[in-house]
């Protein structure tokens, strides 16, 4: 989502995605998600489940976690001279939520929630970047 917005006003950036848990490795993203995706202009289909690795602490300079589980496992696993990059990801929104919930048990409701975050906190960010 980040990355068309950014697209849209002429920006590019390195984004990826990738879980504190391996238990997805491989999959594309879940069905409900993809279809709630693809219903607002996001093709989620050529992602795939990947976890996180030591590598990106050094290749990103924001590591954005949903929750602040999430935060605590990347902080866990990155080197103490990176953990300024680790930040929430609703940290660049005004939303009343402070974490991402998990969508999978709130039906398409929840996933439609999810998007709606991941797209305010998107534009969020990109104002934060581009000020």
């Amino acid at each position: 989502m980040f990355t068309l917005k950014a697209k849209n006003v002429g920006l590019d950036f390195k984004v990826d995605s990738a879980g504190t848990a391996g238990y997805h490795k491989g999959a594309a993203p879940d069905k409900r998600s993809q279809e709630v995706a693809s219903a607002r202009g996001y093709d989620l289909s050529r992602l795939k489940c990947r976890k996180v690795n030591e590598q990106d602490f050094t290749d990103f300079d924001l590591i954005l976690g949903m929750d602040e589980a999430n935060v605590r496992d990347l902080k866990r696993k990155c080197p103490e001279e990176y953990h300024f990059k680790i930040a929430l990801f609703l940290d660049y929104t005004q939303s009343e939520f402070d974490e991402v919930p998990d969508p999978y048990h709130g039906g398409k409701r929840g996933f439609e929630l999810v998007l709606d975050l991941i797209e305010d906190a998107s534009d969020g960010l990109l104002t934060h970047l581009t000020r």
